[in-house]
């Protein structure tokens, strides 16, 4: 057994844990290098602010922490932190209350930058750790794993500061549990926080915040828990939120956001006219809906004048594909340099909708790297996807991304690297730190889009030789939801037979390795997958079975996607039936189980789950997936009201449940789907965002109805392949011709 050095001022750990430590310390390859500044018995600092964070190949850590143990790759990137953390659980907090401590929670992510700050700063600063272990008990938690402790605390972040953000800091007073709810009382929280007082221009450090916050709770542990329990209610009242409605939204909650997003647009670069700008700042998808249905042009402007800038901006990797996490100044030009998954998808299926309102170039282009960039940096060797890459490399942000006009000759030529710099902006004293962010500083022209791409794989073969970003190697089971559901959007629009495979691969992951004894799973990591799924993963799920079938037309996707939302209702349904909750009926809560009533980055649960009811209703025929939704739209119209741009995904259900139109194709028996294709072609030609489409032959019907009565009635005329348009179960005449066909969808359809 290896022995390890204890961290600096930490308590005996359970008999059973030096062990499994010791256990996989001596399991780790010969070239292990481990994230930390202190190994082979001494500290190594460096000149540089953040120097490279992993020590050399080799090196043997000074010490191991518990989250070695872990199958996080954020949790194991503080492993040999000199900070004794434990993961989250009652375990922490049991041990917290025998010791008569606070806890002091960390919650971020692997592909956070300034997490990465706070780790190098405090985390890995011997001082700073030994008055951590001798005063508190550390906690940390991988906010995507566990969104039902981030939700719950970064309310009591926003609570207490009025703003949020990761590395999340909160200062915890553990209280026994009670009704199945894992409790600490947050009396003190932030986000970032300096080592020392002055640093970054910060009054406060984070050495004297540890030393006054743990003072307080033992001079006055009464104001603790009474300040602890105010925040707690605060808590419990942002989860669970307000009441639920009795009657259906109104589309005028959609002329609203349009409204809102028109008043505060950047005409000039796109997006919010603020900085920095996210691409969830404006929904996309949402305006070029409130376009088709109402002909506000303003709208559809909005929308795809945003992509097109984003498309030429640096926000976009345009030489790996796929985009950054957000823009730090107002024209999409610097990016924080992460990667995320779910901005991938969500972008893709933006992107997907656009190129259908307007076939261009430009947002080809973006759709086509969008995807096939998914598949360079983010596929996992099983099929799916992992989570994320970092913003930095080799100690710092960005270094992988940017090019010197030096390096543009050397890899193109002169010629070739000459005019991607001209194309691109790229200067010989460099747009970033002095080097180039490679964006688009002019539209190319038709002739010029091949040789673009040329370059950009010669480019792209020679950044796969720099040390690239960490990759955040979780699969989680809602992101790759999201990408699938890109994928099999991208697919219907540009026709790439690789992405259907693609899709098709992922959800085979998500439907094997993620589900154990029926039960679907949030995350994996290699062998590793335990915690139950929350509620956005079961949504993405079936909003990507409803994909699959709508894209295949396989009736076994839509048995799978209404299986899988009865299993969402079993767990997740509120008592009243009116809306669902984050975390299942069965598993621990973390102060209260949370009623997702927002958006963020991601699309809120329940806005998905809307979606998916409105669609099952129509596809199937079914009362029951009617009545839920109208339920689900219900619970929410005084949101809807209130702040209808807090949930704009949950408006697109709105859109279609007030616009869908259900198409049925039915082909003559004996034929398989050939016979439709003039009719799907008519389909692909144009854009229905909020129709549902059957398609099958005539001789398949039989075994359908039982899932889809929709189809009850309907067959192929004279032998023909026919098409059947329908709104609320009435039907305009049949048609085999596809003119006709084309007319029909091109009519309008009565609203609210």
């Amino acid at each position: 057994m290896i022995d390890q050095l204890m961290p600096p001022g930490s308590v005996p750990r359970p008999d059973a844990v030096q062990p499994q430590i010791a256990a996989v310390m001596a399991d780790l390859p010969a070239d292990y290098a481990p994230r930390t500044r202190h190994y082979d018995g001494g500290e190594h600092t460096a000149d540089q602010e953040h120097a490279h964070p992993l020590a050399p190949a080799g090196s043997r850590p000074n010490y191991a922490n518990r989250l070695l143990l872990s199958a996080s790759p954020y949790l194991r990137q503080h492993a040999h932190n000199p900070v004794d953390w434990r993961p989250w659980g009652q375990a922490a907090l049991a041990e917290a209350r025998a010791l008569n401590r606070p806890v002091f929670l960390s919650v971020g992510y692997a592909t956070c930058h300034w997490c990465h700050v706070m780790e190098h700063e405090s985390f890995e600063d011997l001082s700073i750790a030994e008055r951590l272990n001798s005063l508190y008990v550390p906690v940390k938690v991988d906010r995507e794993e566990r969104p039902d402790v981030d939700a719950a605390y970064m309310a009591a972040v926003q609570a207490m500061t009025g703003q949020g953000g990761w590395p999340m800091s909160v200062w915890l007073w553990p209280i026994d549990a009670t009704g199945g709810a894992l409790e600490g009382l947050a009396y003190f929280a932030g986000t970032y926080f300096p080592p020392h007082d002055g640093h970054r221009g910060m009054r406060r450090g984070f050495f004297s915040i540890l030393e006054q916050l743990s003072e307080i709770c033992q001079t006055d542990l009464p104001r603790v828990l009474d300040s602890g329990g105010q925040v707690a209610d605060a808590i419990r009242r942002h989860l669970v939120g307000g009441p639920a409605g009795q009657q259906l939204p109104e589309l005028a909650a959609v002329d609203a956001v349009a409204a809102e997003v028109a008043q505060s647009y950047d005409a000039v670069h796109g997006g919010r006219n603020w900085a920095p700008k996210f691409p969830s700042s404006l929904p996309i998808r949402l305006l070029l809906r409130h376009w088709l249905r109402t002909g506000d042009a303003s709208s559809q402007e909005m929308a795809l004048h945003t992509l097109r800038r984003m498309a030429m901006g640096g926000i976009r990797d345009h030489v790996g594909g796929g985009w950054h996490r957000y823009s730090t100044d107002s024209r999409w030009f610097a990016p924080h340099f992460e990667k995320m998954l779910y901005d991938q998808a969500l972008i893709g299926m933006a992107l997907a909708d656009a190129v259908a309102v307007a076939p261009e170039p430009l947002l080809e282009d973006a759709l086509t790297e969008t995807l096939d960039g998914m598949l360079r940096s983010l596929r996992a060797p099983n099929g799916a996807f992992c989570a994320a890459t970092d913003a930095d490399s080799e100690g710092a942000e960005g270094r992988y991304f940017l090019w010197t006009i030096a390096q543009l000759r050397e890899v193109l030529g002169d010629d070739d690297g000459a005019w991607t710099a001209q194309l691109c902006g790229a200067t010989a004293r460099g747009t970033f730190e002095g080097s180039n962010i490679v964006h688009l500083q002019r539209l190319p022209t038709a002739d010029e889009w091949p040789r673009l791409r040329d370059v950009r794989d010669r480019l792209r073969a020679v950044q796969r030789l720099r040390e690239p970003p960490l990759r955040d190697d979780k699969v989680l089971t809602a992101w790759n939801g999201l990408a699938i559901s890109a994928f099999l959007r991208g697919f219907q629009r540009l026709a790439a037979p690789r992405w259907l495979a693609v899709a098709r691969a992922a959800m085979a992951v998500l439907l094997t390795q993620l589900v154990r004894d029926g039960r679907l799973l949030r995350s994996r990591l290699g062998t590793e997958a335990t915690i139950p799924a929350f509620l956005d993963d079961h949504a993405a799920l079936v909003q990507a079975l409803l994909d699959l079938f709508e894209t295949t037309h396989e009736f076994s996707w839509l048995r799978l996607a209404q299986d899988w939302q009865l299993e969402q209702e079993r767990l997740f349904l509120s008592a009243e039936g009116r809306g669902y909750l984050a975390t299942a009926a069965d598993v621990e809560t973390v102060v209260a189980r949370a009623r997702p009533d927002h958006d963020g980055a991601e699309p809120c649960g329940n806005a998905l789950a809307a979606q998916n009811l409105v669609r099952l209703a129509g596809l199937t025929g079914q009362a029951r997936w009617r009545h839920a939704a109208e339920l689900q739209l219900q619970a929410f119209e005084p949101l809807l009201v209130a702040r209808p741009g807090s949930l704009t995904e949950f408006l697109l259900a709105v859109e279609a449940h007030a616009g869908q139109r259900q198409i049925v194709l039915v082909a003559p028996a004996g034929l398989g789907l050939e016979p439709l294709q003039p009719l799907l072609g008519v389909l692909r030609a144009g854009w229905q965002p909020n129709a549902v489409v059957l398609a099958l032959a005539e001789d398949g019907i039989a075994a359908q109805l039982d899932l889809a009565p929709v189809l009850d009635g309907k067959r192929a005329l004279n032998g023909l392949a026919t098409a059947y348009v329908c709104r609320d179960g009435a039907c305009s005449l049949p048609t085999t011709d596809p003119a006709v066909f084309a007319a029909q969808l091109a009519m309008p359809i009565l609203r609210q």
